[in-house]
């Protein structure tokens, strides 16, 4: 008999332990605050090969974008974008033959990455006197992060004017159109000195549908 009331004792000691140890768990996972998802970004600066234009100029680029996803309502898509982004561009162009600088300034508005990769466009606010008519217009970049940023590196650049993105093909008076966001050709332009880091995220889910299946991005009216 005393066996058996010891047994139903160390049972329901047992079954009391457990509960308040799920009680405890469930308390501290409650109470963890909730981890930021990683946001993808693109940093750093580099002189790159123009190609098909071989001259004593020097070109680079300067990228600190950083995602800030669904932060730019728009009409149609009040809860905004999942490749919303911020941060600067600077575009710079030493002309060798006039021993001067041009640069060109931009705000950053949108931004995509994959493993490496990254295309991000930027809205330029600045440019120096005497370069070109850019103020107002988007430009797009490509980037490739080849890992290595010191010295030379395997990294490339790509970017919406110049080669590719003209308005009407065959029209040599063409400065190249507008880019959308985050439009950008290939990285076809190899790097030549510093380097870049691609930071790579997903995509995050639309704002109240992170359960809902087959939902990429947020479509006009919702």
């Amino acid at each position: 008999m005393k066996s058996a009331s010891f047994r139903l004792i160390a049972a329901a000691t047992t079954a009391v332990v457990a509960l308040t140890t799920m009680g405890v768990a469930s308390a501290t996972t409650a109470d963890r605050p909730q981890e930021r998802p990683p946001r993808a970004r693109v940093t750093g600066s580099a002189e790159f090969a123009l190609p098909y234009h071989p001259d004593a100029d020097v070109r680079s680029f300067t990228f600190d974008a950083r995602a800030v996803p669904y932060s730019r309502p728009i009409p149609g898509v009040p809860t905004g974008l999942p490749t919303d982004a911020r941060g600067t561009v600077k575009v710079s162009h030493y002309f060798a033959e006039q021993h001067r600088t041009v640069t060109a300034e931009g705000r950053v508005d949108c931004l995509v990455t994959g493993p490496r990769t990254a295309t991000l466009t930027a809205v330029i606010t600045r440019v120096d006197e005497g370069g070109p008519d850019w103020k107002g217009r988007r430009l797009g970049f490509s980037v490739h992060d080849g890992g290595r940023d010191r010295g030379r590196s395997p990294d490339r650049v790509g970017f919406s004017w110049g080669i590719v993105n003209v308005k009407s093909p065959g029209d040599e008076q063409n400065e190249g159109a507008e880019a959308g966001t985050c439009m950008a050709p290939a990285p076809y332009a190899p790097v030549t000195k510093g380097g870049y880091t691609v930071r790579h995220a997903e995509l995050p889910p639309v704002p109240g549908n992170a359960g809902r299946a087959g939902r990429a991005s947020p479509t006009a009216g919702e």
